[in-house]
Formats: structure tokens, C-alpha cells, sequence
């Protein structure tokens, strides 16, 4: 693609990559095939090519984001599956963060919508508020059937339409608290290896037992697991709102703490059980390459930071007893098989330990999670659960497996199938519960 850049434009390093990323792009349309939102509403601005052409304008110029850019934009889910079908490699994920950063700069939404994105940027990634507004939400539960249901692909959902998708998402109830940050579970018998463990935000409020589950592999073989005094949210959740600075801020003090514990008492790797903090983790050297002061530590973190599923891959696990019964659908979060590239090692996991494993139809397609997408877009992502359900259910599934918390509870509104992390299968297959019965 011919871009149009001045000299005093390609200054800005932000325009000199959207400059490499745009100039890759040859128009193909592959993407196209793959994009949840342009096989749903059919629409080319709704897909990666016309996002891309949306982009280059608005940069280009230097011009604010009309409501059409932001529109589409904004109905983009960072699936990134158009990054995994691109014959080109268009790095598409660092050309819409920085879109979304221009947006959120230059661009004037509806008070509602403002007052909105400014709560979910503030309570998401704080747990103890978080809990609040969960708890807070079960109140309002019984009048969200007064709210208005859908009203189609709305390019701006109302503000009383999104509260309902909240209200739809919030749990009946709330588990206790896990441990807490400065915690460490020694390993069982020889110690092999000493990890750090994201403790995570909405995760370790809605499923503490996930992280349980992996602490009691890890340890089981011979992994000491920390939990870092001091760990922030990863930042992912305000990056892809576009409040870049938050989510610079905390990927600069997760860095220092993280850092200050491995040369402390050292660490193999930072494991990570949500797999869109994990992608954005793995990101942080990039994210942070102009900082002169954490470029070098934010390439260092990325080295460090592991799926759960991409580090037990390395250790031969030993299962205690067989599960030839259980037929386990997985399905492959977009941040884990798009973000990370990890396609194979959490369904080879599963089957070694015992288990049945059985691929779901349209794989490749986004279950409408994304982050805080489900509340801002509640119409298509409704949309795309209905459809990924229909897809599992063909496959016959005992239980369903994911390796991220907002795939898992937007799955789980639609099916009466037990939802479950990969990792809660594995700790059962080695010895630990039976997880779905909590």
C-alpha cells in the first residue's frame, strides 16, 4: 500500500511503524474471510482492509477521527485472526492500538459513552473495586429484564442497553478471594524450577480457583510459584480502551517488581492463566521500545512471560488416572491462538492427561469477549456467542475448555455445558478436583 507520510511525520516513531505496517498491506482481502465482524454485518469497512484504509487516512492528514472512523473502530474486536490469515504479516494489532490512541486523544464522544469507558478504565483494573461492583450488580439484576433488549449492530449501543450486557455478565455469586500478592507455595518434593504467577484482575475476583488450579500443578512437579507483592492489572484492559498512559504506568511498575523478584530469588518465567494479559505482556518490549529507561527491562519481561500451557508443554506431567469419558470441546481464545500463536499445546495437553479433545467448528472466529467488548458492543457480541455455542454444541461436549476468563463467562451465558480453564482439566487429570461442580 503507497503511503503519503511528510519527512516531519516519519519523525514520530508512532507514524513511522503505522508507515512499515500500511506499506505491507497489498490489498489482498484474505482477511476478510477470517473477520468476525465483516462475516456478521457484511460491511468492508467492518473488516481489517477497510479498517486499514480508515487508518491511513486519518493519520495521514493529521485529522481528528470522524464518527465514522471511530464507528468502525470501535466494532473492531481486536480478534486479531486477520493477523494469522495475512500472507503480508500486517502487524494490524499495533496499527489499531495506535488508532484507538489517536481516538481517545482527538475525539469527542457522548457524555454517556465517556462516563462509561472512564468506569470500566477505573473499576476493571482494580479487583477490590471490581468485587464492589459485582456485588453492587446483583441488586440490579432482577430489573435488567425492564432494560432494552437489542436493537441490531447499533454503531453506539445506549448507555441502558450496555448496562443490561453488564448485568448479564455479573455471577450470581462471588467465590472467596485467593491468596494474596507476597505469597509463596514452595514445590513438592525436589525443587526444578521457580516461577512468578499474573495474578490477574476481573480473574482473581470471578475465579480465584483457576490460578488455584495452577499452583497445584506447578507445585505437584516441582514448581515453586510466587505471587509478586505489588503486580498491577498487566495494563491490557486500558491499552485496548486506548488510555495509553495508564496502561504504560502499570506496564512500568509490573516490570520494576517483577524484575526486582527474579534477581531476588529469580525466576524461569512469568506465567500467565489469562491469555489477553498474557498477549499484551509479550508486547510490553514493543509497547515500551522508545522508553530509554525501560526499553531494555520491557524486552526482558516479554522473554520472561509464558501461557500456562506454552511452559507445562515443557514438563512431563503425570496423570493419576484416566478421563477416556470426557469429552472436552476447546476452544481456542483469539489473544491465545491469533495474539500468541499457541494453537497446539493446550489440546496435546489434554489429550496426554486423558482427556478427549475435540476442535470446534469456525475455531478461528471470536466468541464476542474481547475485553470490555461484550458491554460496548453487547448486539454483536451476543451475535458471535450464539454462534460459537451452536458450533460447540455439535461437537457434544461434556465440558468446555478456554484459556481466558472473558471467553469463559461469555461462553458460559449462552450454554448450560460446564465452562471450564484448560488448567482446572489439568489439575484434575494429576490429582486434583473435579472442576465445573463449584
Amino acid at each position: 500500500m503507497k503511503t503519503e507520510f511528510s519527512l516531519a511525520q516519519l519523525a514520530d516513531p508512532d507514524i513511522a511503524e503505522a508507515d512499515k505496517i500500511l506499506r505491507a498491506c497489498v490489498h489482498c482481502g484474505f482477511c476478510t474471510a477470517t473477520c468476525p465482524t465483516y462475516v456478521l454485518l457484511g460491511d468492508e469497512l467492518d473488516s481489517p482492509r477497510g479498517r486499514i484504509y480508515l487508518i491511513k487516512e486519518m493519520l495521514e492528514k493529521d485529522r481528528p477521527p470522524t464518527q465514522e472512523v471511530v464507528k468502525h473502530i470501535d466494532r473492531c474486536l481486536s480478534c486479531l485472526a486477520c493477523m494469522t490469515t495475512c500472507p503480508s504479516g500486517v502487524n494490524y494489532m499495533h496499527l489499531v492500538d495506535q488508532a484507538r490512541v489517536r481516538i481517545e486523544r482527538d475525539y469527542t464522544r457522548p457524555p454517556t459513552e465517556r462516563l462509561l469507558r472512564a468506569v470500566l478504565a477505573f473499576v476493571l483494573p482494580r479487583p477490590g473495586w471490581f468485587r464492589a461492583g459485582m456485588m453492587m450488580a446483583r441488586f440490579g439484576r432482577p430489573f435488567a429484564a425492564l432494560l432494552p433488549a437489542s436493537g441490531g449492530a447499533s454503531a453506539s449501543p445506549t448507555l441502558l442497553r450496555r448496562i443490561k450486557a453488564m448485568l448479564a455478565l455479573a455471577p450470581n455469586r462471588l467465590p472467596k478471594p485467593g491468596p494474596s500478592g507476597g505469597s509463596v507455595f514452595p514445590a513438592l518434593g525436589e525443587r526444578r524450577g521457580r516461577v512468578a504467577l499474573l495474578q490477574g484482575c476481573a480473574q482473581q475476583v470471578l475465579a480465584p480457583r483457576i490460578n488455584q488450579a495452577a499452583i497445584n500443578v506447578l507445585t505437584r512437579h516441582g514448581i515453586e510459584v510466587v505471587l509478586v507483592r505489588d503486580e498491577q492489572c498487566c495494563g491490557a484492559l486500558t491499552h485496548h480502551l486506548g488510555h495509553d498512559g495508564d496502561a504504560l504506568a502499570r506496564a512500568r511498575a509490573n516490570i520494576k517488581v517483577w524484575l526486582e523478584e527474579a534477581e531476588q530469588d529469580g525466576l524461569d518465567a512469568i506465567l500467565v492463566t489469562t491469555s489477553g494479559c498474557g498477549t499484551v505482556i509479550k508486547d510490553y518490549g514493543f509497547m515500551l521500545r522508545e522508553d530509554r529507561e525501560f526499553a531494555g527491562p520491557a524486552a526482558r519481561i516479554s522473554a520472561l512471560a509464558k501461557d500456562i500451557t506454552e511452559y507445562l508443554a515443557g514438563i512431563d506431567l503425570k496423570p493419576v488416572g484416566q478421563h477416556s469419558d470426557i469429552v472436552v470441546a476447546y476452544h481456542s481464545a483469539c489473544s491465545l491462538q491469533h495474539g500468541q500463536k499457541i494453537t497446539q499445546a493446550p489440546k496435546e495437553l489434554l489429550s496426554k492427561n486423558g482427556f478427549v479433545v475435540k476442535d470446534v467448528p469456525e475455531s478461528h472466529l471470536c466468541c464476542g469477549s474481547a475485553g470490555t467488548y461484550n458491554i460496548l458492543q453487547p448486539d454483536i457480541a451476543s451475535r458471535l456467542r450464539d454462534r460459537k455455542v451452536a458450533n460447540i454444541a455439535t461437537v457434544k461436549p461434556d465440558m468446555i475448555a478456554a484459556g481466558n476468563i472473558g471467553c469463559m463467562v461469555q461462553i458460559a451465558g449462552g450454554t448450560s455445558v460446564p465452562v471450564v480453564h484448560t488448567i482446572e482439566l489439568l489439575d484434575w487429570a494429576t490429582g486434583g478436583p473435579r472442576p465445573g461442580l463449584n
